[in-house]
């Protein structure tokens, strides 16, 4: 299994928007429902406010390493990122569990 874990925050620089991070974390939040092949999905908000801190996790589970490489070009994938990357940057790690 490959554990892909990917942390969110809103870019420097831009105002925040209640509105449009709700509708955006309700789409990553919807991925599972779009990409099969995704074993386990969690999106979370941060709890504690500290400077360190980033704004959301996504903790997801895939088969292997192939399968990663396969939902990062996804369509679904890809069309999230789109509407993402207005708004948020992100880092992310892949492990095998």
């Amino acid at each position: 299994m490959m554990r892909h874990i990917v942390m969110f925050r809103r870019l420097a620089g831009v105002e925040p928007q209640p509105e449009l991070e709700a509708r955006l974390v309700a789409q990553m939040r919807g991925l599972e429902a779009e990409i099969d092949f995704i074993r386990q999905w969690n999106v979370a908000a941060n709890e504690l406010h500290r400077p360190i801190c980033w704004d959301y996790i996504l903790e997801s589970t895939f088969d292997d390493g192939a399968a990663v490489e396969r939902y990062l070009p996804h369509p679904a994938h890809q069309a999230l990122v789109a509407d993402l990357k207005q708004y948020f940057e992100w880092v992310a790690v892949d492990y095998s569990v």
